[in-house]
């Protein structure tokens, strides 16, 4: 398939820069992909379209203090270093900027206590770091760090936990699983009260998220690893709800990516630790995900090519044109999508 398939129009202001209070008050489109039929509700309106005995599964992932700004040791120039992933002990997959400046053993001051060396090159134009420090790293990033925003937010966030869930435990993604923004914890008390269950998983979100698609022909894109882990107890859960006849819903495009990396090829899925490229686009057969709760996405991004690979292509061209039409919010802050169904055919 072609990239330019999965493109469309998105005028600049549709681009959410701040996100809505209460949560839960973001609008809803709800999508049938067995009729077409299009909805436009809330997300407080979300109870409305689940069932006693369906699962929920949300990403618990924490976004930690990634971005550090310091100085080069030799010539004091600025430099920000934004943390992907830890390798080993304390070397750690980043990106820097300036990256031409960043050398092999250059050194990066941020402050008295914390510093690190260039050690090596990524594939994908990132570098390698090591740091040095006196202490605990985790309590140094937390007072040094800042929590990275997008790109195309170009706001100061007043509140930094509001680009968190509300249920967030486990750290280590660079992004946050945004479909999950929406929920209070109010709301997801008066869910599991109808009788939903809700089962977490963990995907720590990296570059891939934001990385654009280069080539031409979809196929020919690769994705950046991320780690994800599934427990024991959710999978039973899952597949309890699956034997009982009711749906798995999955909670943003992170939760889809680490239910069909743990399935297996019998529509099976058992707890899993490990790291997952998985790029799901137009062709593939879902395993284990019934419903997905998503926002709206970028233009020629894998997360639409995701999308359209549940509800089909055409139809999500068809509701993100319409999002436009009459205003909805776009990306991390913006609204949120419902797609009740598997599209039989996707197109």
């Amino acid at each position: 398939m072609q990239l330019s398939e999965f493109d469309y129009d998105l005028p600049e202001e549709r681009i959410a820069q701040t996100p809505i209070e209460p949560r839960n008050a973001s609008r809803l489109m709800v999508l049938d992909p067995a009729s077409w039929q299009i909805e436009h509700r809330h997300f407080y309106d979300l109870k409305e379209y689940l069932m006693p005995g369906d699962t929920l599964i949300l990403n618990d992932t924490r976004v930690m203090p990634a971005r550090l700004v310091g100085h080069r040791d030799q010539t004091g120039g600025k430099v920000e270093v934004f943390l992907l992933r830890r390798l080993d002990g304390n070397r750690w997959e980043s990106l820097v900027k300036p990256g031409k400046k960043a050398k092999e053993g250059t050194r990066i001051r941020f402050g008295a206590e914390l510093s690190c060396v260039v050690k090596a090159h990524t594939d994908f134009g990132g570098r390698i770091v090591e740091f040095e420090y006196e202490g605990i790293f985790e309590e140094i990033l937390d007072r040094l760090g800042e929590t990275p925003l997008p790109p195309y937010i170009h706001e100061k966030l007043a509140d930094k936990e509001r680009y968190q869930t509300v249920y967030n435990r486990e750290e280590g993604s660079a992004a946050a699983p945004t479909a999950g923004l929406h929920f209070t914890k109010e709301q997801l008390k008066e869910i599991r009260a109808m009788g939903v269950h809700i089962g977490f998983v963990t995907l720590h979100v990296g570059l891939g998220t934001f990385r654009p698609v280069h080539v031409d022909t979809i196929e020919e894109h690769e994705m950046h690893s991320e780690y994800y882990s599934i427990s024991d107890e959710t999978a039973q859960l899952i597949m309890n709800t699956k034997a009982a006849g009711h749906r798995v819903i999955a909670v943003g495009t992170t939760s889809i990516r680490t239910l069909e990396s743990a399935a297996d090829a019998k529509h099976g899925i058992s707890g899993k630790t490990g790291w997952t490229n998985i790029f799901i686009y137009p062709g593939y057969d879902f395993k284990i995900v019934d419903a997905i709760i998503t926002n709206f996405h970028l233009p020629k991004s894998t997360l639409i090519m995701l999308i359209s690979a549940f509800a089909g292509r055409e139809l999500v061209l068809h509701a993100y044109k319409m999002a436009v039409e009459m205003k909805y919010r776009f990306f991390s802050f913006g609204d949120a999508m419902l797609i009740r169904s598997k599209a039989a055919n996707p197109q």
